[in-house]
């Protein structure tokens, strides 16, 4: 397996999605917008996520910003904060770093913590989003944006 994770965050959402695309992103975890999950680079999630393409946007995070992610958005069961104290005594990890580098080396998933929510809720990105119709190659907020990603959830903890 590759070192690698991607960030997919929820842009768009619309009552009138076809039900395959809605049942991918249900698979997902996506319910709402704004919602990010984060999935080990499989041929399997590239294949669900070039089915919600046009609903979604993804790329590689990096464990910087996945950590500070876990520290500011992270919940447990009960709507909770995820504190570094629940960290140490549900996983084997001391800090929000040492979960963040598992997850990017596919070794742990956020559905592994007993007790925490795997989905973030994010703020909707400062200064908004860049169009949430068009592809972000021209310029809006759909697709693959590589590791630009990390730039867009800065802006949403």
């Amino acid at each position: 397996m590759s070192e690698m994770a991607y960030a997919i965050i929820r842009v768009r959402g619309q009552p009138d999605v076809n039900c395959d695309i809605r049942h991918t992103m249900y698979l997902l975890g996506l319910n709402r917008v704004n919602h990010c999950v984060v999935m080990p680079e499989s041929d399997s999630i590239k294949g669900m996520l070039q089915m919600v393409k046009d609903y979604c946007t993804w790329g590689e995070v990096d464990a910087e910003t996945l950590a500070e992610m876990i520290r500011q958005r992270g919940k447990v069961e009960g709507g909770e904060d995820l504190t570094e104290d629940f960290l140490k005594e549900n996983t084997e990890f001391s800090d929000a770093d040492g979960m963040a580098k598992a997850i990017i080396e596919n070794d742990y998933r956020m559905k592994d913590v007993e007790g925490a929510k795997p989905i973030f809720r994010l703020h909707p990105p400062v200064k908004g989003y860049e169009g949430i119709k068009k592809p972000y190659k021209v310029g809006g907020a759909l697709g693959y944006r590589g590791s630009d990603i990390n730039i867009l959830i800065k802006r949403m903890l």
